[in-house]
């Protein structure tokens, strides 16, 4: 196994981007970060680097465990990441009103109301 490993090949091996391409367009747009400063697509990472990925407008953050640059199963890519993201907030709407989850289909007569009670909107 090499000492090193590009990064946008990594983030793809390890299952955090669908193709490389995609992994490289987030390195050339700024989204990952290798021990704090901006990295380069063939930026070399070596095992106990901190990678810090924006996905959909929350940082992931990743320490490298093993040099991977071929993509392979969920497991062994499982076993070369060490993921230290904190949880999400949950996702809320105006203050306390929570938020439907996106493809839940239409409220129910029963949570429509609730919705409403929750909004101060009743009638």
């Amino acid at each position: 196994m090499s000492a090193s490993v590009r990064t946008d090949a990594w983030l793809w091996a390890v299952r955090q981007f669908k193709t490389r391409s995609a992994a490289t367009a987030a390195c050339r747009a700024g989204h990952v970060r290798v021990n704090g400063e901006r990295a380069k697509a063939a930026q070399p990472l070596r095992i106990g680097d901190e990678l810090r990925v924006r996905v959909e407008g929350f940082d992931r953050i990743l320490v490298v465990k093993a040099l991977i640059a071929k993509r392979v199963g969920a497991a062994p890519a499982a076993e070369a990441v060490d993921d230290r993201t904190p949880p999400r907030p949950p996702r809320t709407l105006a203050g306390d009103v929570p938020m439907r989850d996106r493809g839940a289909g239409r409220p129910t007569k029963r949570e429509r109301r609730d919705l409403e009670r929750l909004r101060g909107r009743d009638a």
